[in-house]
């Protein structure tokens, strides 16, 4: 084996050490050594707060950020959306087992050309996603990103209980400049 193979080998041992031993994927799994961006948003996003996300949505696509997310509420799937229409790597995590999940369509050319990982820590009887397994999937996405991004987080929400969880062990926290995020940059995004 080259001495490249072997880098790579000891990467991937880094990237996958911090998954669950259950964790099963469909993709590239050197995708988790990029410098990953994690991307949250509430299920409901005041107007300001959509158009702002869109924006900086393709701003991402276009600097080739790597994504990673659960991309489970409304604009968090818009966001995929957009992010599989370029060319970086975008790595999904259904709150849900994969081993019988049907790929979409739209996914498949990223999937195709190495840019695009699902994975799930779920057991294939997992079979529809739930709070419990959303709240589990978001921690696992948040630890495997070296820096998160949260659209929004309304107030008194799931979205802004994690925010401040995250916020307590210093990692990177940014949101969108607006009023509707006060509570996010009080914590320090």
């Amino acid at each position: 084996m080259s001495s490249g193979g072997a880098l790579l080998k000891m990467s991937l041992a880094r990237a996958t050490a911090s998954l669950p031993p259950e964790t099963a994927h469909r993709g590239n799994l050197s995708l988790l050594d990029e410098r990953l961006t994690a991307l949250f948003c509430s299920n409901r996003c005041p107007g300001d707060i959509i158009l702002k996300t869109y924006d900086v949505t393709r701003a991402m696509r276009a600097a080739g950020v790597p994504v990673i997310g659960g991309f489970q509420t409304p604009m968090e799937r818009e966001c995929l959306r957009l992010l599989l229409r370029g060319t970086q790597p975008v790595v999904v995590c259904p709150a849900r087992g994969i081993d019988n999940m049907r790929i979409p369509r739209d996914w498949r050319p990223a999937l195709d050309d190495g840019r695009l990982l699902v994975m799930s820590p779920f057991p294939a009887t997992a079979r529809r996603p739930t709070a419990e397994l959303a709240a589990q999937r978001n921690k696992l996405v948040a630890d495997l990103a070296q820096q998160v991004f949260i659209a929004h987080a309304a107030p008194g929400s799931k979205t802004e209980a994690f925010a401040q969880g995250l916020a307590a062990p210093g990692k990177p926290l940014l949101t969108l400049d607006s009023p509707a995020n006060t509570n996010l940059v009080e914590m320090g995004a």
